[in-house]
């Protein structure tokens, strides 16, 4: 049994090792144009042994030609892709901390508070499992550390970045002026105005969660899974973050939880 279990760890090891390191490259490149090369990749991979199976040489010599010259191509295309996905595995956390998620959901409840006493718009989005870089490319990518005074002073109406909506991963502001897709659906009400529809289309494509703040009525609300719930004080907008934003500690890593939004 001994020389068994000594032939079979290193594989286990190594298929462990290559999952958990597909699986981190596969959260980086969510909603990137990364997805779109993984694809191809994938097809040449399969196209290359189908070839091989059915022995068509000339095909075969073809491709293991072009492979070399396609791997320097993507490097160059993706370059920036590459870039970013590096820099923001080397500040990633794998070992979620519950006092940062905590300190997080305050400051986007204390800003969206203040902005709405003082009646200034806001669209904040919460990056989740679907990565948001497709549209955080719309915006001015900005990769600060996320207070509640730079979100206060994003939205003022005199700032270049007021328009358009503030996306967060992690504790990070990645952009602000990102432009949201518009709520597709025929039934919303009529009193919802840009934002709101903004962030309602935003969570219809994403699992991401929105907090908006009107500028008309100074109400704040909260869209998830293409739903939005209106008229939220700080301390009702606080549990429903709270019930969506869950640190899995015995996975190391935060996730947003989907619940139904009463």
């Amino acid at each position: 049994m001994l020389p068994f279990l000594q032939d079979i760890w290193r594989p286990v090891l190594e298929i462990t090792v290559i999952s958990i390191l597909f699986y981190q490259l596969f959260r980086l490149i969510q909603g990137t144009r990364g997805v779109q090369l993984i694809k191809g990749v994938v097809l040449v991979l399969l196209l290359f042994f189908i070839v091989q199976q059915l022995k068509l040489d000339t095909i075969t010599w073809l491709l293991t030609k072009i492979v070399p010259v396609a791997v320097i191509a993507i490097l160059v295309i993706f370059q920036p892709e590459l870039r970013w996905a590096l820099e923001r595995l080397g500040r990633k956390s794998f070992f979620s901390s519950t006092d940062t998620e905590e300190k997080l959901l305050d400051i986007i409840t204390e800003a969206a508070s203040l902005l709405a006493r003082k009646r200034i718009g806001a669209l904040i989005a919460i990056e989740a499992e679907v990565g948001l870089k497709n549209y955080i490319e719309t915006g001015v990518r900005l990769d600060a550390q996320v207070s509640q005074e730079l979100l206060v002073s994003i939205f003022n109406p005199k700032g270049p970045l007021h328009d358009g909506g503030v996306i967060l991963e992690g504790d990070r502001v990645a952009a602000a002026a990102c432009l949201f897709p518009l709520a597709q659906q025929q039934r919303l009400s009529r009193a919802l105005g840009t934002r709101h529809r903004a962030a309602i289309g935003l969570t219809e494509e994403t699992d991401s969660v929105v907090v908006v703040v009107s500028e008309e009525t100074g109400g704040i609300s909260l869209a998830r899974d293409g739903k939005i719930t209106r008229d939220l004080d700080r301390v009702r907008l606080k549990r429903i973050l709270e019930n969506l934003l869950l640190v899995h500690k015995e996975k190391h890593s935060s996730k947003l939880k989907k619940v139904v939004i009463k």
